[in-house]
């Protein structure tokens, strides 16, 4: 009976010890199948990541080729492609409810914005507002969205903030003569100690300054006249 009694302890303690070694190799695959279903849950667009890591024994978390496809109204291309996100960030803040980031490094290589045939806007059908005219003190006093309220964690900044930016593109499917290409072409560019809206206000700027009249046709026809900038650009992504 004892025999019988270690030979199946001996089994269940070699199964759970195969499952766990299973678990620990699957556990990237499953955590970005389940990041893969949340952003699919939240945007109602198709999502794809190619490879995601968090580590075990380092506070690291890497996303690498994130993309999301615009619905069939919007022709289904690519509405964001960013081929990295990395983070690093301080486990300690982390176990008392605070995010604490000592490095994000954020590459945008293409964001691209759709006219569908009907009118509406792809950043309309993800509840974004289209820019106003609001004024350059705006930028700088914006708040950050609400993040405790979002995540239930206290946001504590980012020592480290390095950005990316490439391409813009504007896809209208009414008129394809409106169709235009905008580089950015921003490269690493750093902002240390992030903790407010304020501290990206010169990062909004730049791009605002390199988009040209990029977001032009997106700015509401009343304001149409006056020109876009980056306060509209801030009006637009910081929602």
């Amino acid at each position: 009976m004892w025999k019988t009694i270690c030979k199946w302890s001996l089994g269940l303690f070699l199964l759970l010890l195969v499952l766990a070694v299973v678990l620990v190799l699957s556990r990237d695959r499953i955590l970005r199948a389940v990041m893969v279903h949340n952003l699919h849950k939240q945007t109602g667009l198709k999502a794809g990541i190619g490879r995601f890591h968090l580590g075990l024994t380092e506070p690291v978390m890497e996303i690498k080729n994130l993309q999301l496809y615009n619905s069939r109204p919007f022709g289904g291309a690519p509405f964001l492609n960013i081929p990295e996100i990395h983070v690093e960030y301080d486990p300690a803040a982390l176990k008392k409810g605070e995010v604490h980031l000592t490095l994000l490094r954020f590459n945008l290589r293409e964001l691209d914005i759709v006219r569908s045939r009907d009118g509406l806007t792809n950043l309309l059908s993800l509840g974004l507002e289209l820019p106003t005219k609001v004024s350059t003190a705006a930028v700088a006093t914006a708040a950050l969205p609400d993040f405790k309220r979002q995540t239930g964690l206290e946001f504590k900044g980012i020592d480290c903030l390095n950005v990316s930016v490439g391409t813009f593109k504007y896809v209208d499917l009414q008129d394809q003569r409106h169709n235009q290409e905008q580089k950015i072409g921003i490269e690493n560019f750093v902002i240390t100690n992030v903790t407010s809206a304020a501290d990206l206000a010169g990062l909004a700027l730049l791009v605002g300054m390199r988009s040209r009249d990029f977001f032009q046709p997106l700015v509401a026809p009343a304001d149409a006249g006056a020109g876009s900038s980056a306060p509209d650009l801030w009006k637009l992504l910081g929602r």
